[in-house]
């Protein structure tokens, strides 16, 4: 009998970005947001896991808590090396609003959810990204903690 190996699990290091390279932000909000000490998106969506730590977010910000939940939903998404802040915007606005979402939702299905709002947004087929690059978002967000 020979040994059981374990599976190797490959460990994917999250991504951290300026406060500034989310995409959406205008510059107050940025503004507002560095001088609470929020200069990056993980210190974001450490500080902001849930709804009691958004809704004193922003209050601290003096914004509307759907503000903190956009940003920090932008953030969580971004995390995700594949996606960065290229593409976490568009994950947002196809229905995807965490890393968590997107793990648990099939590929074929967040494809045809994106194609569907380049489609009715833009009349384009031709900027939705390929199943492929769907499938690698999946496969980081699995693999970074949640």
């Amino acid at each position: 009998m020979f040994p059981k190996r374990k599976a190797k699990v490959s460990v994917i290091k999250e991504k951290n970005w300026a406060i500034e390279e989310l995409p959406g932000l205008k510059q107050d909000e940025i503004d507002n947001l560095k001088n609470k000490g929020f200069i990056n998106t993980l210190s974001l969506v450490k500080q902001a896991k849930t709804l009691e730590e958004k809704v004193i977010l922003a209050q601290k910000l003096q914004v509307h808590v759907q503000y903190v939940n956009k940003w920090v939903a932008l953030a969580d998404l971004a995390r995700i090396p594949a996606v960065g802040t290229e593409y976490c915007g568009l994950l947002l606005h196809a229905g995807i609003a965490s890393v968590m979402q997107l793990t648990n939702t099939p590929p074929h299905r967040l494809h045809k959810q994106i194609l569907r709002l380049q489609v009715a947004t833009l009349q384009r087929r031709d900027l939705c990204p390929a199943i492929e690059l769907v499938q690698q978002w999946i496969m980081q967000g699995k693999s970074i903690k949640i």
